[in-house]
């Protein structure tokens, strides 16, 4: 843009700015359109032509204006909120389900639209109308992705899935059985509630604890290949610690390491290919695979002196498995209070949305087999509920980023 060009656009924006202060929205817009002519993706002039269409009644190209602005600033709530009265009244209802949802989202996680105080005078009536649209359209929404289960099962079949998806929805408080017990997701209802589950409820736990030898041989192999392990964390944000989860006792930093076979869902090729055995006895096994979500299965690796602080999962429809194969003394499992010591060869599993830590107090390594399956007292017909659903609610998510 040339010189002439950009004194012209500090001109119109100036102009437009005189405009909104007495309050001329219409005005505003139409010389911020000017400036969208020489500056197609400028911010304020997106923002500023969006409302001003809107206001106007011309739905489509708001809608078009405020989703360049959202997709260049998705942090905009109140674009987003605006985008999502446009497309409302296009009449199209999915689309304005997800913009008004992202809206939503994007607000509270900014600390606003919490409450009439945190909203602005002039937005509480669209914002409360966004709160009442995303309350119908996603019970709606997720009940469709149900309905050709409830056809296949029968209604009754479908209760307790029902419920969990109306908890999860907030249609109504989540009460846990047990007090220890908080699901950071989903809860399901109507369940026993308990943190650690009898060996019985899982006939594979022989072929596995059969195999411990050969896996912890593998393992061995991955030990020294220090370079195949990651941070079971991940790497933290800028600025920040580890320190929030984990602890140490001792002098060395505390390390909670994972050699993953599948994580959320994906497979680690590269690490099955170099643990065949151990990963074609996992590929074997009833664990919870949902798409994006499950399974997780991994080798977990805390080294010495290390504290995994008290923490609860994310959903009671699976439970986890540890089968221990480097155990030193002084490490233990803390679940809802109650302490397990593993032993080398022998599987626990638990509910892990009891709030549970783990320690190894000792000066070497210590490593479990970490895998999650579904359940046992959800039936086939609830688990193929619940893969439907989370996957549905994954994808919503996505669509409202």
């Amino acid at each position: 843009m040339n010189t002439s060009a950009q004194t012209q656009c500090a001109q119109w924006r100036q102009a437009a700015h005189a405009c909104l202060e007495r309050g001329d929205l219409q005005q505003a817009g139409q010389l911020f359109q000017l400036v969208l002519d020489e500056i197609p993706g400028d911010l304020e002039a997106l923002q500023v032509t969006g409302a001003a269409q809107l206001a106007a009644g011309h739905f489509i190209a708001a809608a078009r204006t405020l989703r360049q602005a959202v997709q260049q600033a998705p942090s905009l709530f109140v674009e987003r909120l605006r985008l999502g009265m446009a497309l409302e009244r296009l009449g199209q209802p999915h689309d304005a389900l997800t913009a008004y949802f992202g809206a939503l989202r994007t607000a509270q996680n900014q600390g606003r639209w919490l409450s009439d105080e945190t909203t602005a005078s002039g937005l509480r009536e669209a914002v409360k109308h966004a709160m009442r649209y995303v309350d119908t359209g996603r019970l709606a929404w997720f009940r469709r992705v149900l309905e050709p289960l409830q056809q296949r099962y029968g209604v009754e079949q479908m209760r307790r899935v029902e419920h969990c998806l109306e908890a999860y929805l907030g249609e109504h408080s989540v009460k846990t059985p047990d007090p220890r017990q908080r699901p950071k997701f989903l809860y399901f209802p109507d369940v026993p509630s308990q943190p650690y589950y009898a060996r019985e409820r899982f006939p594979w736990h022989d072929a596995l604890e059969a195999a411990t030898d050969w896996i912890r041989e593998e393992l061995r192999g991955v030990l020294a290949r220090e370079q195949s392990l990651e941070a079971f964390l991940g790497a933290p944000p800028p600025g920040q610690s580890q320190q929030a989860m984990l602890q140490s006792s001792g002098t060395q930093p505390a390390t909670w390491d994972a050699y993953f076979f599948y994580r959320h869902g994906e497979r680690y090729d590269a690490n099955a290919d170099a643990c065949p055995r151990t990963a074609a006895l996992l590929d074997s096994l009833p664990l919870t695979r949902i798409r994006d979500h499950a399974p997780e299965t991994l080798f977990s690796v805390l080294s010495p002196g290390t504290h995994i602080l008290p923490h609860t999962g994310v959903t009671n429809v699976r439970l986890v498995t540890h089968l221990p194969l480097i155990v030193p003394p002084d490490c233990a499992l803390r679940v809802g209070g109650q302490t397990h010591v593993w032993q080398e060869g022998r599987c626990v599993t638990f509910d892990d949305t009891f709030e549970h830590e783990a320690w190894n107090r000792s000066n070497e390594t210590r490593v479990v087999l970490i895998l999650d399956s579904w359940n046992p007292d959800l039936t086939v017909a609830e688990c193929a509920a619940v893969t439907e659903l989370i996957g549905a609610i994954g994808d919503f998510n996505a669509a409202s980023a």
